[in-house]
């Protein structure tokens, strides 16, 4: 009786929001509009009867409807772009979250509501409705313009913002003041979350689907994929995180693979289905006699949402470096809100410290800012022409010459010393969190033991010490790795910073004291830090004496090892996220000889346990054995043109090489064996 039941009401969704979008598609409307008006149709609040029975299973469905979209959103944006737009992004996200929190609780005390309404009233005006926005981009097809990049990059900040909004008016809510320790230990667990599925996903996901995708069978690849998104949104629920998240965070990891083309189409047909179902459950939840009971608060918010987030977005893009033009547009494009104003205002009423009428004048000025949405975007052009035509010469003027001050600042080059401690910098930070990932993996493992461990008669002291010991392992080609750099860092930062003009005949000795103290205090410090990350897994004090005695062996004795294993996944991560060598370019002048339009170059990463290192390039002899020359050698200190026959090859060198397309293949086989 149930499936009976399920198949009328998802026959019913699918039938009347085929229909309306035919009509809205005839008129050239956007079709997300049809699905929403679908959904108040057939809804329980419009009469005669409702048409759906089962609204709780439509519920269901349009959640996929979210992990869908989510995921197509990271397959579009890819971690480069993101990298290329994040600055302005992240200003972009903050000014518009602050402000808009602050008009939405101006407005809650206008209208005399409690300081709790007004404070939740505000959050649910800060965050705009990712899957709105990407719906009416694709549908207009200007997903790939450059103000809906940083559109996206504002979106994705705001998601993760979002969550740390949640706990933070959790916080509020249950003991009515602000714990600061919570909020950065929500948000450090959240960071630690974010480097540990990026860093695994980028090294074992798109290798898993070159592998899969060289069956040619798409069902194959199409079930794979489904089976990664809805993997990884479930890992991400568990952790207390939102499917979303964890729907697009596999998305920008897949969106690596050199089969995203492929991947897209498949993905396309499903996720329109589900996406549907998710705009037809939006419109269920609208009660036309609410819009007419809260007629007023509905179309003064709805227009705070509207005139605050396009002066806002606007406002933190050109602030960010962007001209008035593309400013402009993604305010316009960002000036609604959506699925994260429901769960805030849900979350109110689960806490019961907002009133009730809260919840449904979000779904209306949801409804109302989605219903716009499409015809800002659409208008945005006209509306930057008219600004262009309107505003005094000198504000123009005064407005391009601060864009392109801060496109020279962007500009602006770095020493190479700089750029290296930049660079290690990050990554020892990178490893803190992966180190970070590991431990809070063997406490959670801890406290819910599967039961194939539980089997094995562990006890409470026993298993604290398998798990420490099995955290430590893992976590030691991280911790060679970070005690390395620190040593690098320190013999970098003696000889740049410490000279002769200034510490005169006593420079040497100033130096290896630097050297010292910040490679051997470094890795004091980072001895302390796991010890702080294993504090509730760590064993009484003789076990514990005993088991970092058998690390430190283990390190010693498999250190070659793991350095080598490091270096591997450093290597494959690097090469993941660097674009394949262009092929043979469509633009190449004719009037060059055939050789060289042939001929391409190449960047060949040497890897440590390459035959290639400690040998000179006359013992390599690799234009005899592939055709393929060396025209240049990339080290982290310094750049040889044209390197000498005599140059030894390192570990870590990147050897830029010249051939045709077989050669540099036969090349990069032979340099990497």
């Amino acid at each position: 009786m149930h499936s009976a039941t399920f198949l009328h009401d998802l026959a019913v969704v699918m039938i009347v929001a085929g229909l309306v979008t035919v009509i809205f598609h005839r008129f050239k409307q956007p079709v997300v509009l049809g699905y929403i008006l679908a959904g108040v149709i057939i809804g329980p609040h419009t009469p005669p009867f409702p048409l759906v029975h089962d609204q709780a299973t439509i519920n269901t469905l349009s959640e996929l409807g979210v992990i869908l979209l989510m995921f197509s959103l990271g397959l579009e944006f890819s971690l480069r772009k993101l990298k290329e737009v994040g600055a302005t992004a992240s200003i972009a996200a903050l000014l518009e979250i602050l402000l808009m929190v602050w008009v939405g609780y101006e407005i809650g005390l206008l209208f005399g509501w409690s300081a709790m309404d007004s404070i939740f009233l505000g959050a649910i005006l800060s965050v705009s409705s990712t899957t709105i926005i990407v719906k009416a981009l694709n549908e207009l097809g200007k997903s790939r313009e450059r103000f809906a990049q940083l559109i996206f990059g504002i979106l994705i900040i705001e998601d993760i913002l979002a969550i740390a909004m949640i706990a933070l008016l959790s916080g509020i809510a249950m003991t009515g003041s602000l714990r600061v320790g919570e909020i950065g230990m929500t948000l450090g667990k959240l960071a630690i979350f974010l480097a540990a599925s990026l860093v695994v996903g980028l090294l074992a996901v798109p290798r898993l689907l070159g592998y899969v995708a060289r069956f040619k069978s798409n069902e194959m690849l199409l079930v794979t994929l489904l089976g990664l998104c809805f993997g990884f949104s479930l890992l991400a629920a568990k952790l207390g995180y939102s499917v979303a998240l964890g729907a697009f965070l596999i998305g920008a990891v897949i969106a690596e693979s050199r089969d995203i083309h492929r991947i897209e189409t498949l993905i396309e047909p499903v996720r329109d289905m589900f996406s549907a179902i998710f705009f037809v459950a939006i419109g269920l939840l609208i009660d036309p006699k609410m819009l007419v009971i809260y007629w007023l608060p509905i179309l003064v918010i709805a227009l705070a949402v509207v005139v605050g987030k396009v002066v806002t977005c606007s406002f933190g893009a050109f602030v960010g470096g962007n001209d008035s033009r593309t400013s402009l547009r993604v305010g316009m494009g960002l000036a609604q809100i959506g699925e994260f104003s429901f769960i805030i205002a849900s979350l109110g009423l689960t806490l019961n410290v907002t009133s009730k009428f809260l919840y449904p004048i979000a779904v209306a000025v949801s409804a109302i800012t989605t219903l716009l949405t499409p015809y800002l975007i659409k208008s945005a052009d006209g509306m930057v022409n008219w600004f262009d035509r309107m505003a005094p010469k000198p504000l123009v003027n005064g407005l391009e010459i601060y864009t392109s001050w801060v496109g020279q600042l962007g500009r602006h080059r770095t020493s190479l010393a700089t750029t290296l401690v930049r660079r290690w910098i990050w990554q020892m930070a990178l490893n803190a969190a992966l180190m970070a990932a590991v431990f809070i993996a063997a406490v959670f493992v801890g406290q819910r033991p599967p039961d194939w461990l539980k089997r094995l008669g562990l006890g409470g002291e026993a298993l604290k010490s398998l798990l420490w010991l099995v955290a430590m392992v893992i976590s030691l080609p991280l911790f060679i790795a970070t005690s390395r750099k620190l040593q690098a860092l320190g013999l970098l930062t003696a000889q740049s910073r410490v000279t002769k003009a200034a510490a005169g005949e006593r420079t040497a000795a100033f130096r290896v004291i630097v050297e010292q103290v910040i490679s051997i205090g470094g890795t004091i410090a980072l001895g302390l830090y796991v010890l702080v990350l294993s504090s509730t897994l760590l064993p009484t004090l003789d076990v514990l004496l005993v088991l970092i005695v058998l690390v430190m062996l283990i390190g010693w004795t498999l250190r070659r090892s793991f350095i080598r294993v490091y270096s591997k996944a450093q290597f494959a991560l690097q090469e993941t996220l660097t674009h394949p060598p262009p092929h043979r370019s469509d633009h190449a002048p004719a009037a060059l000889p055939a050789l060289l339009r042939e001929a391409e170059l190449e960047t060949i990463t040497i890897t440590p346990n390459s035959a290639a290192v400690g040998k000179r390039i006359r013992e390599l002899a690799v234009r005899t054995r592939t055709g393929a020359t060396v025209v240049g050698i990339e080290r982290e200190a310094v750049r040889l043109i044209n390197p000498a026959a005599d140059e030894e090859i390192q570990s870590g060198d990147h050897v830029l090489m010249l051939g045709s397309q077989a050669q540099l293949d036969a090349a990069r086989s032979y340099l990497s064996n």
